[in-house]
């Protein structure tokens, strides 16, 4: 069960983050929506309601939650970047996705995190080492560094990407 629901494992913060592992996370994020587009791009809908294991999320849905986190993730550090650790609000992932915005088409949330991606990849590009040094608090983890965050969110992609992958295999 822990293969279907962590295909690349959990997220595991290094010991030690590098320079070259933060530049790989950033790149990462930077050339994801091309990797998503690839798998996703031309997905019918019966395609995009598969599921990777039965009561799971479909394609569609996995593809508008990344677009839903990767707008907080961007958040969270834009906030650790002009406040001093300020506590973020956590959103409800389940409750989110089935909200009626998460029947508009999949393009949608290409466009988004496309958009987002960009933005978030620059910033992430151009951080001096004081920027580094910020945090947040989350009211359940407690506090998160801006390198753990990075890697988080990276892992994070291509966690719900392996989703995608399984249920595509499946069909």
């Amino acid at each position: 069960m822990d293969n279907i629901k962590y295909p690349i494992g959990q997220f595991e913060v290094p010991e030690d983050i590098t320079e070259k592992q933060l530049n790989k996370w950033i790149s990462e994020i930077s050339t994801f929506p091309l990797v998503l587009n690839k798998v996703v791009g031309n997905l019918n809908e019966v395609e995009q309601q598969l599921t990777y294991r039965q009561g799971a999320w479909t394609i569609k849905q996995l593809v508008h939650h990344i677009a839903d986190a990767q707008i907080n993730y961007y958040t969270r550090i834009k906030l650790a970047l002009t406040e001093d650790n300020p506590t973020i609000k956590p959103f409800e992932e389940n409750e989110w996705a089935s909200l009626v915005d998460s029947d508009v088409p999949l393009l949608a949330s290409i466009k988004i995190i496309e958009g987002i991606n960009e933005r978030f990849s620059f910033l992430l590009e151009h951080l001096t080492e004081e920027q580094l040094n910020k945090f947040f608090s989350h009211p359940v983890t407690g506090k998160q560094t801006i390198p753990t965050t990075i890697g988080f969110c990276s892992w994070h992609i291509h966690h719900h990407l392996a989703h995608i992958k399984l249920a595509l295999e499946n069909k």
